[in-house]
């Protein structure tokens, strides 16, 4: 599977879904949906920017699309501990259980910034 240039990426990044398995469909079409939309705005930011626009009006708009990733990134945040850490705990692996706690308390740290 491959990245962007400049993603970031670490050993989490690999697709790992595990038992809980994938996204439902409507979930998965709403989340595309809505980076659809982000990319919409990016795109128009950058057409801002071009335009020499007024700068407020500039990074309003850059608050508005900051705001919807952030959006994006509490929805898998939210899927992750409903699927992911859940099935880890329920399963009783002692192991799995500390790598999704670590996990967990790394994108916690990371999205709280």
């Amino acid at each position: 599977m491959g990245y962007p240039s400049g993603m970031a990426t670490t050993s989490s990044t690999k697709q790992r879904r595990g038992p809980a398995g994938g996204r439902r469909p409507p979930e998965k079409q709403a989340l595309l949906r809505r980076l659809a939309r982000i990319e919409g705005q990016v795109r128009g930011l950058g057409r801002m920017i071009e335009e020499d626009r007024y700068c407020v009006d500039v990074l309003t708009q850059l608050a508005a699309a900051h705001e919807a990733l952030r959006h994006v990134a509490r929805e898998l945040l939210r899927d992750h501990m409903d699927h992911c850490v859940r099935e880890a705990f329920t399963r009783g692996d002692a192991a799995a259980g500390e790598r999704v706690s670590a996990e967990l308390a790394g994108l916690m740290f990371k999205y709280s910034r």
